[in-house]
């Protein structure tokens, strides 16, 4: 399965996709989509624009997004919500079913704690996917979080197994 890991930003919204076949997971590509444009809505179109452009090229079959936290600045919230919302649409336009994860969820599954720093979770990327040369923190980011989506898929499709075997 081929995951896209997605680390929404207005600026920078990092990317990150990787191949998992059972429990092995290796590298594909990574990078950061940069924001271009003098208003919010043109920013918005550009992110729109080069995710597509990631998703046309690496044909991910799933996708996960990392979910919003609420800090003390509202509008800065609001804005990194509509950058998420471009992060959620970009995938589900090509027919792909987007995961969510909470940023504790995404850091346990890859450092193993709930309250690791980018420093950490740059560190386990580049443990869990050998050679892999990060496009910068936020690319880092991404690729945790397909990490962390391709670790659920896998979960899950072996509960449905159990279940389904148990039932039969």
């Amino acid at each position: 399965m081929r995951v896209l890991g997605i680390d929404p930003g207005l600026r920078n919204m990092g990317w990150g996709v990787i191949e998992a076949v059972g429990s092995r997971i290796s590298h594909v590509a990574n990078g950061i989509c940069k924001s271009e444009g003098d208003d919010l809505a043109a920013r918005l179109l550009s992110l729109h624009q080069q995710l597509t452009d990631v998703v046309a090229q690496h044909r991910p079959e799933a996708a996960a997004v990392e979910q919003t936290f609420v800090n003390k600045d509202g509008a800065g919230t609001l804005k990194l919500g509509q950058a998420r919302g471009i992060a959620m649409l970009v995938p589900a336009q090509a027919g792909l079913v987007v995961g969510e994860y909470a940023p504790n969820a995404v850091k346990k599954a890859v450092v193993g704690v709930g309250h690791a720093d980018k420093a950490q979770i740059a560190h386990m990327v580049k443990v869990q996917l050998p050679g892999v040369q990060l496009a910068g923190p936020d690319a880092a980011d991404a690729l945790a979080i397909a990490i962390c989506h391709s670790f659920h898929a896998q979960t899950s499709g072996s509960l449905a197994a159990a279940l389904a075997k148990a039932s039969a």
